[in-house]
Parts: C-alpha cells; sequence; structure tokens
C-alpha cells in the first residue's frame, strides 16, 4: 500500500470500531484501563431455515467468499468487500470458527493480505469483519500492529480475538490485556498497576504477593505479562530472601500450569518454561527444605522427567541439566528430612506422605533412558490432587498430552493393573485417555495393541481430530520381550501407592479371580480407587440393573482402621462372599 493509501485507510470512520476503543482509550489517558462495552452491538437476525453450519462447508464457502479478496490490489475496497459479503451470510458465521478458519486460510501475496488486514483492524465497522483482521494479523502481523491491537482491546467485545493476535506479535501484551479482563481488580490491580508504571522492583514484589490460588492459564498469563524469565535473571544480584521468595513463587506457578483439571495443559503454551524451570532448578539451592518447598522441587522433577513440560523444545542436555540441579539439592542432608511439624492435621499428612513416597521414587534407581515405551505413574501434590496417572512414555516423550491433550492419561488400575495394555495375538482396543468433558463432549484416545511375531504394535490409532483438520498418527512397533518387560514392571510396582490404594488394588484382583463374589449378587465391578476427599478411605464402584432398567451405582467406602491392606481387602472380600452389596451402602 502506498503512503497516501495508507493514510487514506488508515484514518478511523467515526463508526469503526477501532474509533470506539481510541474515544474509550482517551476518556481516561492517566487512569486505569476501561474494558467498556463501547462497540456496535453484533446484530441479532431473525430466524433462519438453517439451524447449524457444517465446518467442511463453512470452510469451503469462506475460502469461496475472502480468500480472493486477500490478493485484491486495492484493500479499502477489499475491506468494504468483506464487510457485505460476511452480512450476508445466513446463518452468521461464530467468530471462533472464522478466526479459525481465517488464520488457517492460504495466502499468497502476503503485503496485499497484510494490508487487507489492517484496512479491517483500523477501520472496520463490523465485528466480524474485525475479527477476519484480527485473525489474519494472527500470522502477518508486525511490530507496528501492537499498538492498534492494544487499543481495540479497549472494548470487552474484542478482548478474545485481540488476544489470539496480540500472542503471535507481543505475548506479554496479549497476557496483560487477558488480565486486565479476568474481572478481578483485588488479585491484580496492585500487579498491574506496578507493569502500568514500569516499576521493575514492585512488579518482583507484587508478584511474590499474589495469592497463589488461581488457575492454570492465569498462572501462565502471571508469568507472560510480568516477565517472569527477565525478573528471574537478577536473583543472584538480590538479597537472599528475596531472592529465594521470587524463586519459590516461579515453582508454584509452574506448578499450577501443569494441573491436571484443565483440557490442554496451560504449561505447553508457556513459551518460556524451559528457561523458566532452568531458574528455578538454578535457584532452588536459595530455598529452606519446608514441606511446601520439598512439593514444589519434587513436582518440578516429575514434569521434567515424564510431563507435558518434556514436550518442549529444550535443546541438547538443557532438561537433563535442570533435572540434576534439583535432585541434587534433594539430596542435600538438610533436605533429607522431611518436616512435619504440624502434627496430624490430615492435609499435611496427606502430603508429609506423599513427599516421601515421591523422594523415594525420584531419588531411587535411575530408570532406564534407551527403553524405547515407559511406563510412569505419576501421584500429584496432594495440596493441588488430581488423578493417579499411568503415563505413557515412547522415546522419551509423554504420549498422552502429545497426541491428544483432552485429559490425562488413564490411572493404573485402568491401563494396568487388569492387563489392559498386555499385547496377545488378538488385537484389543484400548482407551489410553478420556476427554475432561467425558467422550461424548470432546473424545477420547484410542489404540490398537497387538502381538505381531517379535514386536508389538500399536496402531489404528482413534482419537479427536482438530475442527477442519487431519492428523495421522503414527504406527508404533516395540521389542516384544522388552514391552512386556515394561508393562510387568510396571504393575508390579506399588511405591506409589499408599495403604488405602493398595488395599482397593487387592480387592480388586480378588474380585478378578473370583468372578462368583460379584456375579451371585447380579453386581459388577466398576472401578476400585480411593476418595478424593479423603484418600485413607478405600472406595470400590460396582453397577448393577435395576428393576427400572437404569443401571445403578454403589459406592462401597472402607475407611482406614490401621490393619494392614491384606486384611482389609481380606475381609472387604468374605463379606462380599456373604452379603448383597445394594444393602451396603456408602
Amino acid at each position: 500500500m502506498s503512503a497516501p493509501e495508507e493514510r487514506g485507510a488508515l484514518t478511523p470512520r467515526p463508526s469503526s470500531l477501532y474509533a470506539c476503543a481510541l474515544r474509550v482509550e482517551h476518556a481516561e489517558p492517566e487512569g486505569p484501563w476501561c474494558l467498556a462495552d463501547a462497540a456496535p452491538p453484533v446484530p441479532r437476525r431473525g430466524p433462519s431455515n438453517r439451524v447449524s453450519r457444517d465446518f467442511t462447508r463453512t470452510k469451503d464457502e469462506l475460502n469461496r467468499l475472502l480468500r480472493p479478496l486477500l490478493a485484491a490490489p486495492d484493500p479499502v475496497e477489499a475491506a468494504e468487500e468483506v464487510h457485505r459479503r460476511l452480512d450476508a451470510l445466513d446463518p452468521p458465521v461464530r467468530h471462533r470458527t472464522l478466526r479459525l478458519l481465517v488464520a488457517g486460510m492460504p495466502v499468497e501475496n502476503e503485503e496485499r493480505a497484510r494490508a487487507l488486514a489492517r484496512v479491517l483492524v483500523r477501520t472496520g465497522t463490523g465485528y466480524r469483519a474485525v475479527c477476519v483482521g484480527l485473525a489474519l494479523l494472527t500470522g502477518l502481523g508486525e511490530s507496528q500492529d501492537v499498538p492498534y491491537l492494544r487499543t481495540l482491546g479497549r472494548l470487552r467485545t474484542l478482548v478474545d480475538p485481540v488476544v489470539h493476535a496480540l500472542d503471535a506479535l507481543d505475548r506479554s501484551a496479549g497476557a496483560l490485556l487477558e488480565l486486565r479482563n479476568q474481572g478481578e481488580p483485588v488479585t491484580f490491580g496492585p500487579l498491574l498497576a506496578a507493569l502500568d508504571a514500569g516499576d521493575h522492583t514492585a512488579v518482583r514484589e507484587r508478584l511474590v504477593a499474589l495469592p497463589g490460588g488461581v488457575g492454570p492459564e492465569v498462572a501462565r498469563r502471571v508469568a507472560e505479562a510480568s516477565g517472569l524469565v527477565d525478573l528471574l535473571a537478577e536473583v543472584p544480584a538480590l538479597p537472599a530472601s528475596e531472592g529465594a521468595a521470587l524463586v519459590a513463587r516461579t515453582g508454584r506457578l509452574l506448578f499450577l500450569m501443569t494441573s491436571l483439571r484443565d483440557y490442554r495443559p496451560a504449561i505447553l503454551s508457556y513459551l518460556d518454561a524451559p528457561r523458566a524451570y532452568e531458574a528455578f532448578a538454578r535457584g532452588a539451592g536459595l530455598l529452606p527444605p519446608t514441606l511446601d518447598h520439598h512439593a514444589l522441587l519434587l513436582s518440578a522433577v516429575q514434569e521434567l522427567s515424564t510431563g507435558p513440560a518434556v514436550l518442549h523444545d529444550w535443546g541438547p542436555g538443557r532438561r537433563e541439566a535442570a533435572l540434576s540441579e534439583l535432585t541434587a539439592v534433594l539430596r542435600r542432608p538438610e533436605w533429607c528430612v522431611v518436616p512435619d511439624e504440624q502434627g496430624d492435621e490430615p492435609g499435611v499428612r496427606w502430603r508429609v506422605a506423599w513427599v516421601r513416597r515421591t523422594r523415594a521414587q525420584v531419588l531411587g534407581a535411575p530408570q532406564e533412558t534407551g527403553a524405547r515405551l515407559r511406563i510412569a505413574v505419576h501421584e500429584r501434590d496432594p495440596g493441588d490432587s488430581g488423578a493417579v496417572e499411568a503415563r505413557v512414555l515412547v522415546d522419551g516423550r509423554p504420549l498422552v498430552p502429545d497426541y491428544f491433550g483432552h485429559g490425562p492419561a488413564h490411572s493404573p488400575e485402568e491401563l494396568l493393573f487388569p492387563g489392559t495394555l498386555r499385547a496377545t495375538d488378538e488385537p484389543r482396543e484400548v482407551q489410553l485417555a478420556e476427554a475432561y468433558c467425558t467422550e461424548g463432549c470432546c473424545g477420547a484416545l484410542y489404540v490398537t495393541v497387538r502381538r505381531d511375531g517379535d514386536q508389538v504394535v500399536w496402531s489404528g490409532w482413534r482419537c479427536p481430530v482438530p475442527p477442519g483438520g487431519k492428523r495421522e498418527l503414527p504406527e508404533l512397533r516395540f521389542d516384544a520381550a522388552a514391552y512386556d518387560g515394561e508393562i510387568a514392571r510396571a504393575s508390579d510396582d506399588e511405591s506409589w501407592m499408599w495403604p488405602a490404594r493398595r488395599t482397593a488394588r487387592l480387592i480388586a484382583d480378588g474380585l478378578r479371580g473370583r468372578p462368583d463374589l460379584l456375579a451371585r449378587w447380579n453386581v459388577r465391578l466398576d472401578w476400585a480407587g480411593t476418595a478424593s476427599s479423603n484418600p485413607d478411605d478405600t472406595l470400590i464402584s460396582l453397577f448393577y440393573d435395576g428393576e427400572d432398567g437404569y443401571v445403578r451405582q454403589i459406592r462401597w467406602r472402607i475407611p482406614e482402621d490401621g490393619t494392614p491392606p491384606e486384611d482389609r481387602a481380606a475381609a472387604a472380600l468374605r463379606r462380599l462372599g456373604e452379603e448383597d452389596p445394594r444393602a451396603y451402602g456408602s
């Protein structure tokens, strides 16, 4: 676009969304950000004879309507045509679908497409037309576009598409905008004020003082907005107490980003994760060996060994070096005693027991690094508990977050103890993971396991594919002897178990060995594990068919009574042989 054309095209018209955003911005130029609903409302159409859109047809339709305009020589004229064509769509395209499809649209002439995007963003009057411009700038934008995007982000209706565009150009600006839109001024106000003022010291102090109970995505945005990695570079020059406080906050943010209570783990979207983990490992020696700090170091070791954090592009030896630094701190004499000075309070007691079990695991005999397949049972810190996973690693990479990402791997009770992953000549389909929201919503990850001579083959993958996308998952082959050995080792390893969990396993094994115990009552085993609210309680879930034709559930709770797991399991099996479990209650 020539200079005269650019001046004409970029002058915001009074009715443009950018002009609305400017009015909001100039209303309080020196005050706090005011995210306002100043954008014209998205027009609502009357009833349509088309209830919803087919994604593939929508993709084809948008390609036909918009793709020629990306190469148009006159961006102003092309922008007007974008408005007309989008307004004519019935029913309208949802803005998230629009963003996804436009961002993936082939571009033959980047310069012309970028010019069109800028006209749409800076002079567009329609919400969807501006969203098209924002989607294009996600892949084609430059640093000069960031101020315009930040201004548009003043409009609450545009925050989401603006954040997506900013993430590609200036991630800290995108994170800052998203935090401003959290609606929690008490939590984030002091940090945002320090960032606005550009006060480096205040940013560090406000970051350390933030409450710990934020969600995984918010933890990531806090790290990005505050420039966490740059702050950590100053740790060696800080007083020891201040450096330790920042290192501890870093460990906490990284831990929150690995939460199992989200779809795609937030740590995968944190591009600075390797550098942050390295800085945390370097500074770990500043931390006193409290229970919280034990948990942070052990959690970091778990994630750097078997978790989604492994999937980042670390480069040669960097992840291994961070692990070595963390384990070296854990081996120091003052760290060899786990503090439990707070007595028998249940939460503290469970956490102390977890620290002791996990220390024994991560500091025990090193795992064979050259194995193609490895199964690692992961139990999360009870301070932020989650499902116990049987993490499947292939060539050192955790398979479920790599191929699926909608939920954690299944538990060892589902994948290991019933022999689910054992390979036979008869192919068997295995569900490795299910989406947090259930399979019926976002799917599950399936693979077919079969033995082929001296190899075990994983093939026939089934899992959700991103809308409009195509993903071929590879056939995996393992040496059969090594495969069988790893499945046997993982199945026999009970080092991660606590008494109630072992009781559950013994009961489930006993029921599989004696199917008559449940068959006589027309009851079947659903699962056996522990109660999330009280890990000391063994919980057995049983199903039976009600007289009305509906499946009923029995939740049988077996409390901790101080007896060995073997005795509790034997007593439970005896009771099942003598008494109908439908009379037990919870």
